[in-house]
């Protein structure tokens, strides 16, 4: 009864800023990785306006690298909406020489999605971008305001957030900035999961347990792709593992795990000792990788 309770609280916050985003803004977009936060996000947004669509697009920043499930989930869920999806590409920004391909051991296209999406906010002029992040993932995240101002070059200013008093989000903006917009701020990984549970919902099929060729590397487990460098004394086996999380392939790793249904995945993250981004290889770069990240653009 109690998490029930509590659950809908969650709900009614984020649909309450799903309808301020429409209300205070000429140009949202909810940005979609096919990943379980920004399914929920699009429930919410579903609930806050039906009968009717949701009344902005989705869209998607493709590294090139994902989860050939992930991305199979996200045109299907897309179709069946009957939304308008955009996708941008990482490769284009790679082609056009205004990013530099990463190599060796630890490479990555993520960081380098910071790029494309604000050449992606520049091209359609929105106003508001709407992401699934949350305040329990990461300590950067946790400065972040509901309603988070980007400067006019897309960057954030930790030291310069507006406050939030009760209820009262402020979506006043000048000429060139652009906010980023965080429904589900106060919501934990459980949160979304039990969400997930009670509402029905379809996810794809990597966050359950499943076989899948992966080599172990830094005590981590990663899937055997030919996006992800593998040096060659590492052995590739097939094991029985999940995703906690849904990035580019080269790196989020996997967990070992036994789950195969979602009341399942909410038992073991009851019991799990290890933090959902502790699988993300690129919060691991350096003590305030994300925090860098974010100054320089990137949601």
């Amino acid at each position: 009864m109690t998490e029930t309770i509590h659950i809908n609280a969650l709900e009614n916050e984020a649909i309450y800023i799903f309808r301020e985003v429409a209300a205070q803004f000429e140009k949202p977009v909810l940005l979609f990785s096919g990943g379980k936060d920004s399914i929920t996000l699009v429930r919410l947004a579903q609930k806050a306006f039906y009968p009717a669509k949701i009344p902005f697009p989705l869209m998607h920043i493709d590294t090139g690298h994902n989860f050939p499930e992930t991305i199979e989930f996200r045109d299907r869920l897309v179709k069946e909406l009957g939304v308008e999806l955009i996708v941008r590409n990482v490769q284009d920004s790679i082609d056009q020489g205004k990013v530099i391909e990463e190599t060796g051991r630890y490479s990555s296209r993520n960081m380098l999605q910071t790029t494309t999406l604000l050449d992606a906010i520049e091209e359609f002029k929105f106003d508001a971008c709407i992401g699934g992040a949350r305040r329990d993932e990461e300590k950067a995240r946790a400065k972040e305001r509901i309603f988070s101002v980007r400067d006019d070059f897309g960057q954030w200013d930790e030291k310069n957030q507006r406050p939030e008093l009760f209820d009262m989000l402020n979506g006043t903006i000048e000429l060139g900035q652009n906010v980023r917009v965080f429904p589900i701020s106060n919501w934990t990984e459980l949160d979304v999961w039990t969400y997930i549970e009670n509402e029905d919902l379809e996810i794809p099929s990597i966050y359950f347990a499943h076989k899948r060729n992966i080599f172990v590397r830094d005590q981590m487990i990663w899937s055997a792709s030919e996006y992800v460098y593998k040096d060659e004394e590492e052995e590739v086996e097939e094991r029985m593992v999940r995703f906690r999380t849904v990035g580019d392939m080269s790196c989020t790793a996997a967990v070992d795990s036994y789950a195969t249904t979602i009341s399942e995945v909410v038992a073991e993250i009851r019991d799990s000792s290890i933090s959902e981004r502790g699988a993300r290889i690129d919060d691991k770069r350096s003590e305030s990788a994300m925090e860098k990240r974010k100054q320089q653009g990137y949601f």
